[in-house]
C-alpha cells in the first residue's frame, strides 16, 4: 500500500493529540504496517509536506529511497511485505547519513541484529503505553546522531498492562480505529453524527487509560481486544 499520493488531500486527522512534537527540518520517510499506523504516523508530524515516503512494504520504500535523499525513516519492524529491520539495512546502504527509528511490534530485537551498527534507535511497542514519549526521545537522539534503546528495551522487563472490560460500543470503536477510520468515517460506519463518534473515542481513551489513539490500538493489541 502506497499513501504517498494522497498524504495532501486528505484533511481529516486521526490524531487526539500529537504523537511527535520533535522538529524534523528534512524529509521524512514513513514504512509501517497497515493503513492505521501510516495515517497516524503521517498526522504526528506537523509539516506533512516534509514526508515523501509512506508506504506499508520494503520494496516501496526503498523505491522513494532511490528516487531521492530523506533525513528520517520512521518504521515498524513488521511489514505487510518484508520487514523493518531488512529495510533499514538496505536503507542505510543506499543513503549512509539517514536516521532510522524502527518501532518494534515484537517488543524486541532479533539477536542478529541487536548490535548492527546500522540500527541506530528502537522503540519497544509497549513502551508507548507509557507518557515517557519513547518515539520523540528516540528521534531526538538520532537527529543528534546518538543511537537509542527504549525503556523495556535497555532493562529487559515489560511494564505491567492492565486490561479493562469494554462495553460493546467501544469495542466496535476500536475495531473501526484499528482499520485506520477518521471520526467522520466511524460515524458513516456507526450511523451516528461525528460529534458523537468523537464522545465514542474520547470515551474509550478514558477506559483504556491511554492518550491517544496510536495507544489505544496498540494497547487493545496487546491486550486481545483487536488485530491489524
Amino acid at each position: 500500500m502506497d499513501l504517498t499520493p494522497f498524504l495532501h488531500s486528505d484533511p481529516d486527522s486521526l490524531a487526539d493529540e500529537a504523537l511527535l512534537s520533535v522538529c524534523v527540518s528534512g524529509r521524512i520517510a514513513l514504512a509501517m504496517k497497515g493503513r492505521f499506523f501510516l495515517r497516524c504516523f503521517c498526522e504526528s508530524f506537523g509539516q506533512r509536506s516534509l514526508i515523501g515516503c509512506a508506504v506499508t512494504d520494503e520494496d516501496t520504500c526503498l523505491h522513494y529511497l532511490e528516487q531521492q535523499p530523506f533525513e528520517l525513516l520512521l518504521c515498524t519492524d513488521r511489514l505487510e511485505q518484508g520487514t523493518g529491520y531488512d529495510l533499514v539495512r538496505q536503507a542505510k546502504q543506499k543513503q549512509p547519513g539517514l536516521k532510522v527509528v524502527v518501532l518494534a511490534l515484537n517488543d524486541a530485537i532479533p539477536v542478529e541484529y541487536d548490535n548492527a551498527a546500522w540500527l541506530e534507535a528502537v522503540v519497544a511497542e509497549v513502551d508507548i503505553f507509557e507518557n515517557r514519549k519513547p518515539l520523540e526521545a528516540a528521534i531526538l537522539a538520532v537527529m543528534g546522531h546518538h543511537s537509542y534503546r527504549s525503556p523495556s528495551l535497555r532493562s529487559g522487563q515489560l511494564p505491567y498492562l492492565s486490561c479493562p472490560r469494554l462495553t460493546p460500543r467501544e469495542y466496535e470503536v476500536l475495531d473501526r480505529l484499528a482499520q485506520g477510520m477518521t471520526d467522520k468515517e466511524i460515524a458513516e460506519d456507526l450511523v451516528v453524527s461525528e460529534q458523537t463518534s468523537r464522545t465514542y473515542t474520547k470515551r474509550l481513551l478514558r477506559t483504556l487509560e491511554v492518550n491517544n489513539r496510536v495507544q489505544a490500538v496498540l494497547k487493545g493489541m496487546r491486550c486481545g481486544m483487536v488485530q491489524i
